[in-house]
């Protein structure tokens, strides 16, 4: 490669970061005061390229995420804030697949990955000419007879960007929306509240943490995961019915002192 061309291809990466430098400066500012509803966009993807996963994504509507957007707009009413906070867009099928996440948990991979996986929702963006967002999230979908367990999904607060891996069959919707509104949070500042084994952590990953006695639990916290049933024993909520936002959660969005 001549160094022309290497040149250039530094110059092109210098300006892609850079504006998704200024994007993320942008709207940290709206996280920061929420006086303005945060625009976003969901995107469907056949990941397993299976015909059922292809008729699933094809029935699928904006009413089917409406549960996602009333739970965090509940949950910022409930904390005082006065405005919407997020609105959602259902954008469609996204043919294009996001960079996969690493399945070794290394700095310089982690770094690398963040790096694709920014340039390449970038790249979507500007592509895709259907108005603009302040988040944007990618679901790649799976086929149930082909696939038993879901990689874990990354939602970046710097980028903006999530991706979400979920089950591509009616009887998970509501499970689907648990981890797409957990990785939505994770774009907006909130952090992981449960421990090494999947458990929550007391007391910012218990839905009432200073309940008597402690367990067992009716709900789950949204960053905590799992309704912890004894010490040792927690379940996935099937819905955000079963699932709130925390105090401590809410803290780290902001949705306090405003």
């Amino acid at each position: 490669m001549s160094k022309k061309r290497r040149y250039i291809r530094y110059l092109v990466l210098l300006l892609i970061l850079f504006a998704v430098a200024v994007h993320e400066v942008i709207v940290d500012a709206k996280i920061s005061s929420w006086e303005q509803t945060l625009e976003v966009r969901l995107f469907a993807i056949n990941a397993d390229g299976e015909r059922a996963t292809n008729k699933y994504i094809r029935s699928l509507k904006q009413a089917d995420f409406k549960a996602v957007e009333s739970f965090i707009n509940r949950g910022a009413e409930r904390y005082g804030i006065t405005i919407k906070a997020i609105n959602f867009t259902y954008a469609g099928e996204l043919i294009s697949r996001p960079p996969d996440v690493p399945l070794e948990n290394s700095v310089l991979g982690n770094i690398i990955w963040s790096l694709h996986f920014r340039a390449w929702a970038l790249y979507q963006s500007f592509r895709i000419k259907d108005g603009s967002s302040d988040i944007d999230l990618f679901i790649n979908y799976f086929d149930t007879s082909k696939t038993k367990s879901l990689r874990h999904s990354v939602g970046l607060k710097g980028g903006l960007i999530g991706i979400i891996n979920g089950f591509a069959d009616n009887d998970y919707r509501g499970s689907n929306n648990v981890v797409i509104a957990h990785e939505l949070m994770h774009t907006l500042g909130a952090t992981d509240k449960y421990n090494q084994l999947n458990q929550p952590a007391h007391p910012g990953g218990f839905a009432a943490p200073f309940q008597e006695p402690l367990f067992p639990q009716r709900e789950a916290e949204i960053m905590g995961g799992r309704i912890p049933l004894s010490a040792t024993k927690a379940i996935i909520p099937d819905s955000l019915n079963l699932v709130v936002i925390g105090a401590f959660t809410a803290a780290e969005l902001n949705w306090y002192g405003l």
